[in-house]
C-alpha cells in the first residue's frame, strides 16, 4: 500500500513528504518511542519486486549502518520491521545546492573550510570501504555552524561488495557536472571517484559555475574527456595559483594522476604554501575546444549508457508483468 502523511509505519509517524524520486518516497517523521525527528525513505513497490534494485536498497542500509561519523548521515539498525524502508537520522540545514543557487557567491574562506570537512567525511568512508560514488551539491547538507553531512548513499559501492549494488550495474548514474572520466567510460571507480566530484564543487563554490559545458547531459560528461575546464582564476583572478592547483589535482583525467585520497587534499588545502608546481599547460590548452563526440568518446560514452539503457528496459517489463 502507497503510505502518506498521517501514517504511522511500526513506532514511526510519518508527518511531511520531503522528496520523492523515481526508486523511493522520503519523509520527515518521529520515532513514537522518544519523540526524535527521523529520516524515513521508502521505497516504491516496483523495487521491491525488482531485485537489482531492492539489492540497491538494501545495501544502502548496510552502508549506512555501517558509518558511524558526524559527517555521515546515521541509518538507524531497525531487524523488527514489517516492511521495506530506512529509518535515518534527520540532518537539519540547508543543500549545498540551495547555497550555490543564492545571488552571493560563498566566500573563499567559506568553500575551503567546508571542502576540508567534505574531506574529512570522505577519509572515513573510504578507509572503511565505501565510495559514495554520486557526490554533489544536492548531497551535502550544511547545518547552521557549517558542519556538513554527506547524505543519500543510494549509489554507494562498498569494497566488500562484489557487483551487489545498483550502481555496480549502471556506473554512470551520476549527475553529469560531477561524474568523473573514468564513470563515464563505464568504470566502476574508487576514492579518486570521489575526490574528482569534490574537485568540482570547490571549483562551482569559488566561481560560481562548474568547470563542464554541454548543451545535453551527453555533451556534459564528453566535455571532461575531450578539453580542458577555463581556469580558475581566469574566472576570478584572485584565486591563488596554490588553489588553483589542487583544483587542477582533484580534476585530473587520469585518476593516477588525481589525489589519491581526501587526506592528501585536505593537507594541501591546509598549507598551500608547501606546494611545489609549474605553470600548467591547461593554462592555455583550455581556449583550444575540441569538437564534441568524437568516435571514440562517443563509443566510450556509450558503452557506459548500455546498462543503464538495459536496467531501463528490464524496469519495464517488471511493470508490465505486474
Amino acid at each position: 500500500m502507497e503510505l502518506k502523511v498521517g501514517d504511522k509505519l511500526d513506532h514511526y509517524q510519518l508527518d511531511d513528504l520531503v522528496a520523492r524520486s523515481g526508486m523511493a518516497s522520503l519523509f520527515r517523521g518521529t520515532d513514537l518511542n522518544d519523540g526524535k525527528t527521523v529520516a524515513i525513505k521508502i521505497p516504491h513497490p516496483q523495487v521491491e519486486s525488482d531485485p537489482s534494485l531492492y539489492d540497491r536498497f538494501i545495501r544502502e542500509e548496510q552502508i549506512g549502518i555501517t558509518l558511524d561519523h558526524p559527517g555521515v548521515v546515521k541509518v538507524y539498525e531497525n531487524k523488527d520491521r514489517r516492511s521495506v524502508y530506512l529509518a535515518m537520522e534527520w540532518a537539519n540545514g540547508t543543500l549545498l545546492r540551495t547555497m550555490l543557487q543564492q545571488p552571493q557567491r560563498i566566500s573563499r574562506e567559506r568553500a575551503i573550510q567546508l571542502t576540508l570537512k567534505i574531506c574529512d567525511a570522505l577519509e572515513y568512508i573510504h578507509t572503511h570501504g565505501v565510495v559514495h560514488r554520486d557526490l554533489k551539491p544536492e548531497n551535502i547538507m550544511v547545518d547552521e555552524n557549517d558542519a556538513i553531512k554527506l547524505i543519500d548513499f543510494g549509489i554507494a559501492g562498498n569494497a566488500g561488495s562484489k557487483r551487489l549494488t545498483f550502481a555496480s550495474f549502471t556506473p554512470t548514474l551520476g549527475t553529469p557536472d560531477y561524474i568523473a572520466p573514468e564513470q563515464v567510460k563505464g568504470k566502476r571507480g574508487d576514492a579518486r571517484t570521489d575526490i574528482y566530484a569534490l574537485g568540482v564543487m570547490l571549483y562551482e563554490m569559488l566561481t560560481g559555475k562548474t568547470p563542464w559545458r554541454g548543451e545535453s547531459p551527453l555533451a556534459v560528461m564528453n566535455d571532461r574527456l575531450i578539453n580542458q575546464p577555463i581556469p580558475p582564476r581566469e574566472v576570478d583572478p584572485t584565486i591563488s595559483p596554490a588553489l588553483e592547483e589542487i583544483i587542477y589535482r582533484a580534476l585530473e583525467r587520469d585518476p593516477k594522476n588525481r589525489y589519491h585520497s581526501a587526506r592528501e587534499m585536505a593537507h594541501d588545502l591546509t598549507h598551500p604554501e608547501e606546494l611545489a608546481f609549474a605553470e600548467r599547460p591547461q593554462s592555455e590548452e583550455w581556449k583550444n575546444r575540441k569538437a564534441p563526440l568524437g568516435p571514440m568518446i562517443l563509443r566510450y560514452v556509450l558503452i557506459g549508457l548500455v546498462p543503464f539503457l538495459l536496467f531501463g528496459l528490464m524496469l519495464l517489463l517488471s511493470r508490465h508483468h505486474h
